[in-house]
């Protein structure tokens, strides 16, 4: 996955006042930690910073007052109604550097006939270099059958990766599909039952 470029500035105010300012002018709040220095305190265009955002585990090119920054996206921060973005957190990284990143599990392939399958780990964590990380996991489920389980250690991991997530935690189980047709018609006859033995009193009346 590669850099994605932005302009930043440095900011030395802080507070709700200032970052509801700075929302107005189309700007993000946003703070660079990391490798033990101090954090940078600095804003982001608000459209472009929303596009790349949108991509897992975003890798920054930030240029700030002409000196650059590569900066991995850590905590995306929303506003819970209106869904901007309020704040995002960042971590200072350098090319080569090993990152640790929980990546999506992505689901490919069908089951064999009359099974389903339940995707019950959503993201693995891996180590990968910072220049490279994933953006997801595949893992194909085509034909697999009723009570097969893939374990996180089945799973093909991206080129130069590490996986950190327990190699025992079940990521995908395969099970029959429940027939629920019969239990509805049965329901339809038993109401049709119902609506039956009242006309049948009232004609015996």
């Amino acid at each position: 996955m590669s850099e994605q470029k932005l302009a930043a500035e440095l900011r030395t105010e802080f507070g709700k006042g200032y970052a509801r300012r700075a929302r107005m002018a189309n700007l993000i709040p946003a703070v660079i930690y990391g490798h033990g220095a101090d954090p940078i305190h600095v804003t982001l265009p608000a459209k472009a910073t929303t596009l790349a955002v949108r991509t897992p585990n975003a890798l920054l090119s930030l240029d700030i007052n002409g000196e650059g920054h590569l900066a991995l996206v850590k905590d995306v921060q929303r506003d819970p109604v209106k869904q901007i973005i309020e704040h995002i957190d960042l971590l200072t990284v350098r090319k080569g550097e090993k990152v640790t990143v929980d990546v999506a599990v992505h689901v490919e392939g069908e089951s064999a006939p009359g099974t389903v399958h339940n995707l019950e780990l959503t993201t693995v964590s891996l180590e990968a270099e910072a220049t490279h990380l994933p953006t997801a996991v595949e893992v194909s489920i085509e034909g697999r059958a009723a009570g097969e389980h893939i374990h996180a250690s089945d799973l093909v991991l991206p080129k130069g990766t590490v996986l950190l997530t327990d190699a025992e935690a079940l990521v995908v189980n395969i099970s029959e599909e429940v027939e629920i047709v019969e239990e509805t018609e049965t329901e339809e006859g038993a109401e049709g039952a119902e609506e039956e033995a009242p006309a049948a009193e009232e004609a015996a009346e």
